[in-house]
């Protein structure tokens, strides 16, 4: 791992337990082990006074995967966003990443845009 890949990972933990951070993040656990984990960043939309979520990362180790550990940190984090009152929650996927499809489809409601970025570095 690079010393940008280190600094990344150090700001990201150092936001994860940071109170006060708009990035959260939750895990599910087996037997003791982390199974998996979503991260979030909670914002202020112009489209409602409430914040928005975004689910930026749904990870979940190949060991534990087919368990349907995915869609309960994902409904976990509704449920929390039901009980904060969140405006929505939203997220990207990759379209070849068919199990995240294939999850995401039977959750959420599919919006027809295209995604553009620009680099700023």
């Amino acid at each position: 791992m690079g010393q940008r890949d280190e600094a990344v990972t150090t700001q990201t933990w150092s936001r994860l337990i940071d109170a006060d951070s708009p990035v959260g993040g939750l895990c599910a656990l087996s037997g003791g082990e982390m199974a998996g984990l979503v991260h979030y960043i909670l914002h202020p939309t112009t489209g409602a006074l409430e914040n928005a979520c975004y689910m930026q990362d749904v990870y979940v180790d190949p060991a534990f995967r087919q368990q349907g550990i995915a869609a309960k940190l994902v409904r976990e984090l509704e449920r929390i966003g039901r009980v904060e009152k969140w405006s929505r929650l939203y997220w990207l996927a990759d379209a070849n990443n068919e199990a995240a499809q294939a999850l995401y489809k039977k959750i959420g409601v599919k919006l027809n845009f295209n995604l553009f970025i620009q680099p700023l570095k």
